[in-house]
């Protein structure tokens, strides 16, 4: 694929545009967005991938006697920061993490997404994906509340979703940055919206996530309010979620891997074989795409979130969904991500399972076409339909007894989330929580 941008392209735009900060971006193993500033008198330095900074600092990065890091800026990601205030600006780029020795660090979670981006490539593909970022905005003076400011619900209209003028700043800004807004609207809890972006190759759309999260937060900002993507900050609403929609693209023939106009509902062998795959990995891989205990207050029966493991071309209850749309836009929509994960390592873990369900030629089971949720727990046992795991703690657990989720992350990354997360849930374990507060103090 050729270069959106060259180095002397990078440099003419700064320099006509008045860029005089770059923030040269990356994220942790838990998708946390970081920066190093510098000024545009360095960018000859960060152009050549001279730009160092301390990994040990960095969760799940480096031991302090190992700390020493270099970024390599992705041209293509270059951006003209549309907040920037005044007559100069300020730009960004979204960076690779090397070594010392200048080879790639295994643990930088954007090149485990390209290592699992070019096995697709070396089988003939390109995995494509489209997001569905579901977020909460809250009254605030710009800082964390739970304080709702609106009793809007799905699809409703500016006169009761006081969130409206909100989206549509964020819609904008996204657009002066390169994002092709589709959609945007209340979604179906109080102040609670989702603004959807058009599809890209993985890498990109990762990219465009933690872009998008960035844009959100500080758009709500301006307006007073705090935009939150944990999965679930209110108790008995709908949580938040991040569905998403993939697809294989054949690299030879430019056409949907996913699609095969011979067959009854469209879905090529290729497709069936990467929904078996994902359903076979499905309870590992949600350590990844629900990462935190909260993750687990979303997935429950009755709030539209998806807790059963099956697949459907005909309704929303099941965890995979096919939607209606054939040829170039038939995908699979994976439900039951949540926006607190780390795109990278979520999109990693979702297409090494479906690869491994082409390589290995799984065959899913058959389509669960009622709905699930009004299902007895005799009849979801009659059709095998599985649950996903019920705490980050199962969860962790099924990671741990998949060989296929460490070879996606690798060792270093595999080991230091692991630790991590299982230290996570030991904390909330061993915590006392206003909820047992509530209920036993007076009564015991």
């Amino acid at each position: 694929m050729q270069a959106k941008y060259t180095k002397d392209d990078i440099k003419r735009m700064v320099k006509e545009s008045n860029v005089k900060f770059i923030r040269l971006q990356f994220t942790d193993i838990f998708g946390s967005l970081k920066n190093v500033a510098i000024t545009a008198k360095q960018l000859d330095k960060a152009l050549a991938n001279e730009c160092m900074f301390d990994g040990s600092s960095i969760e799940g990065f480096v031991r302090i006697d190992e700390s020493d890091m270099y970024l390599y800026p992705d041209l293509d990601t270059f951006e003209i920061l549309p907040w920037s205030t005044g007559t100069s600006k300020t730009a960004r780029f979204i960076c690779n993490i090397h070594m010392p020795n200048k080879t790639p660090f295994s643990g930088d979670p954007r090149q485990i997404l390209l290592k699992a981006v070019n096995e697709a490539k070396e089988m003939g593909y390109i995995f494509n994906v489209g997001p569905e970022c579901e977020f909460f905005e809250r009254n605030s003076d710009g800082s964390p509340t739970t304080r709702m400011h609106d009793d809007a619900g799905y699809f409703d209209i500016g006169t009761i979703d006081n969130g409206e003028e909100t989206r549509s700043d964020i819609s904008l800004a996204l657009e002066e940055m390169g994002f092709e807004i589709e959609a945007s609207h209340h979604e179906t809890a109080p102040a609670q919206h989702e603004i959807d972006f058009k599809y890209a190759d993985a890498v990109k759309a990762a990219d465009n996530i933690l872009t998008f999260k960035l844009v959100v937060k500080l758009i709500a900002k301006k307006h007073n309010l705090h935009a939150t993507f944990m999965p679930k900050p209110i108790f008995a609403v709908n949580g938040s979620g991040m569905h998403v929609n993939v697809s294989l693209f054949n690299i030879d023939t430019g056409k949907n891997a996913f699609y095969d106009e011979g067959n009854e509902i469209g879905l090529s062998n290729i497709a069936m074989q990467f929904i078996a795959g994902v359903m076979k990995h499905v309870k590992a891989i949600t350590a990844i795409t629900n990462p935190l205990v909260n993750s687990y207050k979303r997935l429950l029966p009755g709030y539209e979130a998806p807790v059963y493991i099956a697949w459907s071309a005909e309704n929303r209850s099941p965890l995979i969904r096919i939607p209606s749309s054939r040829g170039s836009g038939t995908r699979m929509e994976l439900r039951s991500p949540d926006p607190a994960s780390n795109p990278y390592l979520a999109l990693a873990v979702i297409l090494k399972a479906g690869l491994d369900g082409i390589k290995n030629n799984l065959t899913p089971p058959a389509p669960v076409d009622g709905n699930i949720y009004e299902m007895s727990e005799d009849v979801r046992n009659e059709k095998n339909i599985d649950s996903l795991p019920a705490t980050l703690r199962e969860a962790i657990q099924y990671m741990e007894d998949d060989p296929l989720i460490k070879e996606a992350l690798g060792e270093h990354a595999y080991k230091a989330y692991i630790t991590a997360k299982k230290l996570e849930w030991e904390n909330y374990r061993t915590h006392v929580h206003e909820w047992e507060i509530n209920e036993y103090l007076n009564k015991y």
